[in-house]
């Protein structure tokens, strides 16, 4: 492969193809759609994974074991990252743990682990702690801050209270 191969035929502004403007034009009558058939027609859809019949790909491949779509996914920090990362007296929040790449990705909660040592006083703040983590946070002269996390649903939570007459 030669270096100029790389941007042949590449443009960078392509005008849109002109349908339905005659014979000459190469698109006309049919208008690159063949003859009869459902992609012929005027609002044609189709889903994006059906396969004319086949038996689709995410029916084929195999499933094994069980998958939480509501499950919340947590990013985990250990106490000796923030021994290495911040200094003594520092607040550690959500956005400076990202600042120093310690909880990257989306997550919905946070959580501290308890691997490591901690010689620093900090203030923490995080969705949970573990026994340990918080102990040795403690220990330090720190503080914890426990935040908010999401809540889950209640099922029939809103007309549990109501009479009916």
């Amino acid at each position: 492969m030669n270096l100029d191969d790389v941007h042949r035929g590449i443009q960078k502004s392509k005008r849109r193809k002109r349908l339905g403007r005659g014979t000459g034009s190469g698109h006309g009558k049919t208008c690159g759609r063949g003859h009869k058939g459902q992609h012929s027609r005027a609002g044609f859809s189709m889903h994006p994974t059906f396969e004319g019949g086949q038996m689709p790909l995410a029916r084929r491949i195999p499933k094994r074991g069980f998958n939480n779509r509501w499950a919340l996914s947590v990013a985990v920090v250990n106490v000796g990252d923030l021994e290495k990362c911040f200094e003594a007296g520092d607040e550690v929040t959500l956005d400076t743990l990202v600042a120093n790449n310690l909880a990257g990705g989306r997550f919905d909660v946070l959580k501290i682990l308890g691997d490591g040592q901690l010689t620093k006083k900090l203030t923490v703040n995080a969705h949970r702690f573990s026994r340990q983590a918080r102990e040795k946070i403690e220990n330090a002269g720190g503080q914890v801050v426990v935040l908010p996390g999401k809540k889950p649903v209640v099922k029939n939570k809103q007309g549990a209270g109501r009479k009916r007459g």
